[in-house]
């Protein structure tokens, strides 16, 4: 699978308060949706699945859990979903933040050395 294979070549840092920006890579750590969403949107991300933001937006949670208070909001480039029904401006339907876990790249130079860890670490035993 070409996920986990990208896994091994980067570093996913979970737990770490980071801001999330157009143009950066994330990975969904969350693809457990309700019913009523799945109606609604067209694409819904995947867990494991790599994606790239495409915008950052200040959401709100009022659909989700009919409350108030804002979120911050994505847009990514590999999903293109329907205006939000509850966005006077007709905004397209984003996702939560929390959702997805930011992505570092390592350096090729680094990539090939750990892949050959990997492999090596396989092979001593």
């Amino acid at each position: 699978m070409e996920s986990e294979r990208f896994f091994r070549v980067i570093r996913v840092f979970v737990g770490k308060i980071s801001a999330m920006i157009k143009g950066q890579k994330v990975v969904c750590i969350n693809d457990a949706f309700p019913e009523f969403v799945h109606a609604i949107y067209k694409q819904l991300p995947v867990k494991g699945e790599v994606y790239t933001v495409r915008e950052v937006f200040l959401g709100r949670e009022k659909i989700v859990k009919g409350g108030d208070s804002a979120t911050v909001g994505l847009l990514l480039e590999e999903l293109h979903n329907p205006p939000d029904p509850f966005h006077k401006g007709e905004q397209e339907l984003g996702f939560s933040s929390e959702r997805f876990a930011p992505l570092e790249e390592l350096p090729a130079e680094e990539e090939e050395e750990e892949a050959a860890g990997v492999l090596t670490g396989a092979w001593a035993n």
